[in-house]
């Protein structure tokens, strides 16, 4: 329960920074849709990296450039998911208006976020045998 706990806090923070930064860039600066999810959902790939590895699952097997790398493959994989669901929403059921477009970016979101959850836990920051012990 705690794990999912953390993942929620690195998550909702990470949450904050994509509809941060994707309302700035949208609404605020008038940049393309797909463009600005693009953009937001990789600035908080970035900076979620660091939550969850300094925080999250600190308790797991070391940083090296596997875990590094797995993490930088799922999370491209779900920013892929999440801006296919945006796109579905933004110009599929026509969501152009603020609340509109950010409804679509938080279901993009919600749905890309299960399918980070499971697999950083399972593949990402795994479980260090010796500190379970």
């Amino acid at each position: 329960m705690l794990e999912v706990v953390k993942f929620g806090i690195v998550g909702g923070s990470g949450v904050l920074v994509n509809f941060l930064v994707f309302n700035l860039l949208l609404h605020g600066l008038g940049w393309q849709a797909m463009t600005a999810t693009v953009l937001a959902s990789c600035i908080a790939m970035a900076t979620n990296y660091l939550g969850f590895r300094y925080f999250a699952y600190r308790d797991r097997a070391s940083r090296t450039r596997r875990q590094i790398m797995l993490f930088f493959v799922f999370s491209g994989l779900g920013v892929v998911m999440e801006i296919g669901l945006f796109w579905v929403g933004y110009h599929g059921f026509g969501l152009h208006s603020v609340l509109g477009s950010n409804t679509a970016k938080a279901l993009s979101i919600v749905l890309a976020s299960a399918f980070r959850f499971l697999v950083y836990r399972t593949w990402v920051f795994q479980q260090d045998a010796h500190r379970t012990a």
